[in-house]
């Protein structure tokens, strides 16, 4: 069944036209990407569907009673409430119900109630119907599905009751799309949805939209995201829609196979054309030939005659190059600390050593120190204490994700052209062109520029630094995917060294020939791409599980140990374990007397509306005791799974 379909939209900007006669279908419980260059018009679009902005012309249908859910790239949550209490406005339905219903049982146990016949039985009736309803909306779980969700956003150790107004843009823009994804909407529609999202965030995203009960729409620029989710795409080209089946690695397939197809077949047309317009050339005035020229003419004027295919829009067309090289020893840092103020450490005696050439890849959970680390590296920052040490004839270029270094009130040309003022300006003007900057957009004021446009000029002042050792941080965010695969050509050929934070794996598993784990006990390195980092992770998650199973073997090797740091760091580890496992038992008790003490709910409130039960006004006093004892121990068993959950944390 078609959820949502788009019949010949079109939108125009005074004379421009963004997009023309765009036709797109989405069925139900489909994955579908909407792709395109930044400025194509993917978000214009995403706004028409979502009744947001206004078209021109064309139609827009859903199956009556369909919700749309729209999620904007910019949109975060601005709230007065806490984060739990914002949660629960969108159940505010589900909890008037649920008042609804306790008021019920009141009435219920109330004697002037239940000794007369006649409203006793219609307040059953009308119990059991909004029961009924209460159940299949999902009315014993939202508060579940709360907690599941916030957790999987990393919100599990927040205190619920934190303001939203205290929190930083990008967790508001995680609450936004928490808040979405509780509302289950048959259509979601995604505007770059893994902004603001580190790893494991975005893996849990991705797993949480694969089995999401509905459709599914979204614009994104991270390849490895798309590929794990979609099965059709949309191209945004020159205002057309196109449409292609599969994955983006698909699409980029087919995209190319249809492109030469298309050549092939304009190129033998032409043939055919110059052949024929040739013959009529050279017999159209012979009277033996004339009629066979005159033929071939009439055969030309039906041809419908192919145009050109285009190919893709034009590329940025970059490449960065070095002065002069570095030394083997690029970068050593020792015993490094790095703080916000003077009570808080974010690093604390980090030990790093990069080599020539490599390109080192940092990750790690948001808020661990990523960035700050960088900062402190490029000498934005000052450490609180320990050594950062550059080898000899390094030279540094450092590109900020949020762009600090720009300046708002330059335009395009003067930003880059004041940095190298002996550069003539026709060259300035080249670099900004290969840039994407050309014509009059070189004199854009810098404050007007997009996201995407910010970080193709911040990446233009930086290819002419032609540093040795390139710090990024996030170079991918604001970037098309067109562009992000110029950077990435650009950086595999670099011959300098690399050091950068990204959360896009696609961009990792390229360019990392190391990743770095920054974790909450220090660093971790692992030699080789991203792919190679899963594979030992889940390695060290199988060794884990084994030693696990081997500590509940009744042979312990404790005796074995020997004496000293090794043994107390043995049976502290055991010690550790043992209490992991202990919580997991408690939380796996606790979550089975829930389900027990939900089901028993469910059951009691059923013998509730039986004829046995409600005809004898005792039995029915007794039974709603027994329901509100079943939720009194319910609530305790909840807060009991959560406290255990935050310790665990």
């Amino acid at each position: 069944m078609i959820v949502l379909q788009c019949s010949n939209i079109t939108k125009s900007y005074g004379v421009e036209t963004i997009l023309n006669q765009i036709k797109l279908e989405i069925k139900a419980n489909e994955r579908v990407a909407l792709v395109g260059r930044n400025g194509s018009g993917k978000s214009t679009l995403l706004k028409i569907m979502a009744g947001q902005l206004e078209y021109d012309s064309g139609e827009i249908v859903t199956p009556k009673g369909t919700r749309l859910g729209y999620l904007d790239q910019h949109s975060g949550l601005h709230s007065d409430r806490s984060i739990w209490n914002e949660m629960l406005t969108v159940f505010e339905e589900l909890r008037q119900m649920e008042k609804n219903l306790q008021s019920l049982e009141e009435k219920i146990a109330d004697p002037a109630v239940y000794k007369d016949d006649t409203k006793y039985e219609k307040v059953l009736a009308e119990y059991e119907n909004l029961q009924y309803s209460f159940r299949e909306q999902g009315g014993y779980q939202y508060e579940a599905n709360i907690r599941s969700i916030l957790s999987g956003l990393k919100f599990g150790d927040f205190d619920y009751n934190t303001p939203i107004s205290t929190l930083s843009g990008g967790q508001k823009t995680r609450l936004a799309l928490g808040k979405l994804l509780l509302s289950k909407p048959e259509v979601l529609i995604l505007d770059e949805p893994t902004n603001h999202l580190d790893i494991d965030t975005l893996r849990w995203l991705e797993n949480y939209l694969s089995n999401y009960d509905g459709a599914v729409l979204i614009v994104s620029h991270d390849r490895y995201f798309l590929d794990n989710i979609v099965s059709k795409v949309y191209e945004i080209e020159r205002a057309k829609a196109s449409l292609f089946y599969g994955n983006y690695s698909a699409y980029l397939e087919e995209k190319a196979n249809r492109y030469e197809q298309e050549l092939r077949e304009y190129e033998k047309q032409q043939k055919e054309v110059a052949e024929l317009e040739d013959f009529i050339a050279r017999n159209i005035v012979r009277d033996a030939t004339s009629k066979r020229a005159q033929s071939r003419r009439k055969k030309l004027e039906k041809m419908e005659l192919k145009e050109k295919p285009k190919g893709s829009e034009k590329s940025a067309n970059f490449s960065f190059d070095i002065n002069r090289q570095s030394g083997n020893e690029v970068l050593n840092i020792h015993n490094l600390s790095v703080s916000y103020d003077e009570t808080t450490s974010v690093i604390e005696n980090m030990n790093l050593s990069i080599k020539k050439q490599e390109s080192v890849a940092l990750i790690g959970p948001n808020g661990i120190g990523k960035s700050t680390l960088l900062k402190a590296i490029a000498e934005k920052i000052e450490p609180a204490s320990g050594s950062i040490q550059y080898g000899s004839k390094v030279t540094v270029g450092y590109y900020d994700q949020e762009q600090a270094d720009l300046h708002s009130n330059k335009d395009v040309l003067n930003e880059l052209w004041d940095d190298y003022p002996l550069t003539p300006e026709k060259d300035i003007r080249t670099v900004l062109g290969n840039f994407l900057f050309s014509g009059e957009d070189v004199l854009k004021p810098v404050t007007s520029l997009s996201g995407g446009e910010k970080s193709r000029l911040a990446l233009s002042k930086l290819m002419m630094k032609k540093a040795n050792l390139l710090i990024f941080d996030e170079p991918t965010n604001h970037l098309d995917l067109d562009s992000k695969e110029v950077l990435e050509s650009a950086l595999i050929d670099y011959p300098g060294t690399l050091l950068f934070v990204s959360h896009d794996r696609y961009f990792l598993n390229r360019m990392a020939t190391k990743i770095v784990e920054l974790t909450e006990n220090g660093l971790e390195e692992f030699l080789g791409d991203y792919d190679y980092y899963l594979m030992k992770k889940d390695e060290e998650r199988q060794r884990q599980l084994l030693r696990a199973e081997e500590d509940n073997s009744t042979n312990t090797k404790s005796s074995s140990q020997g004496d000293g740091p090794d043994k107390e760091a043995y049976i502290n580890d055991k010690e550790a374990k043992k209490q992991a496992r202990k919580r997991q038992r408690e939380i796996e008790d606790i979550e089975k007397r829930i389900e027990t003490l939900e089901e028993e709910i469910e059951q009691l409130e059923r013998d509730m509306l039986s004829p046995d039960v409600y005809e004898d006004h005792q039995k029915a006093a007794d039974m709603q005791q027994r329901i509100s004892d079943a939720k009194e121990n319910l609530d305790h068993y909840m807060e009991k799974w959560e406290e255990i959950q935050l310790e665990e944390a």
